[in-house]
């Protein structure tokens, strides 16, 4: 029995490495469809990844890159437009199985779902990029694993606001106290930290590995396996050389008593 009842997922950039080879390629291909010179390179991306949200981060770069496109009529028609042909485009990349999960994701997911530990999903992307990922890349019967996928346009606010995984613990029927939050960046941890959550776990990425986790109680370059060890950048795996349950456990157990006493 562990302390946690459930552990809470973000997707893009926790579970796989979707931004760069996924999520930018589908935007360069909706608009190259729709006849726009725009082109988001890696490193532009990178930058734009500090707005969560596709149709946001399509506002964001018009507002700051394209000013006098912002004046055309019709804006938010044209971006969720624009932002379902990108979905499109995405979910072809998928299916064709190019963007695996990343390395020890579904150890850890069969691990918890073996020991009864509840799974979740708290993200901001769509609810159908969230299962075809998890289909492609995971297995067709994956997305019933979680019971409960919190995904897209259900709440007002996106990340860095609470209101995803204030829905999540909501719908779980838990108090923050009993689950453990996988993130990948510093706008999934402030969310986190805003709805209540104190033990979280941080998988950094190429895009996220140089922000400031501050309030997050464990930040590694990944999940690792048995043999394969990942790097501690923040906090103690506590004699394990890689994220599992018990790991998590011993993350979670420090937070509370710490915070308790």
């Amino acid at each position: 029995m562990y302390g946690f009842e459930a552990l809470i997922f973000d997707v893009d950039g926790t579970l796989a490495d979707t931004e760069r080879d996924g999520h930018r390629c589908a935007f360069n291909a909706a608009f190259a469809e729709v006849g726009l010179d725009w082109s988001w390179s890696v490193d532009l991306y990178g930058d734009l990844l500090a707005v969560t949200g596709g149709k946001e981060r399509i506002r964001y770069f018009i507002e700051r890159w394209r000013p006098a496109f912002a004046h055309r009529d019709h804006l938010d028609g044209f971006i969720a437009d624009l932002h379902r042909r990108k979905t499109r485009h995405y979910l072809q990349i998928l299916s064709r199985g190019q963007i695996p999960l990343r390395a020890g994701v579904m150890r850890l997911l069969s691990q918890a779902r073996d020991a009864g530990v509840r799974l979740a999903i708290a993200t901001t992307t769509t609810p159908e990029n969230v299962t075809t990922l998890l289909e492609c890349s995971g297995g067709a019967d994956v997305p019933r694993w979680f019971e409960v996928i919190a995904a897209g346009d259900l709440v007002p606010s996106k990340k860095p606001a609470a209101d995803i995984f204030r829905l999540t613990l909501e719908a779980l029927g838990l108090p923050a106290r009993a689950c453990v939050a996988v993130e990948d960046s510093v706008n999934g941890v402030r969310a986190a930290l805003e709805a209540g959550l104190r033990a979280i776990l941080v998988t950094v990425n190429p895009y996220t590995q140089d922000q400031d986790f501050c309030g997050a109680a464990l930040v590694t370059d990944g999940l690792g396996e048995p043999g394969c060890p990942v790097k501690v950048l923040r906090g103690s795996l506590a004699g394990s050389d890689h994220i599992d349950l018990a790991a998590l456990e011993a993350m979670h157990k420090c937070v509370y008593t710490r915070h308790e006493t």
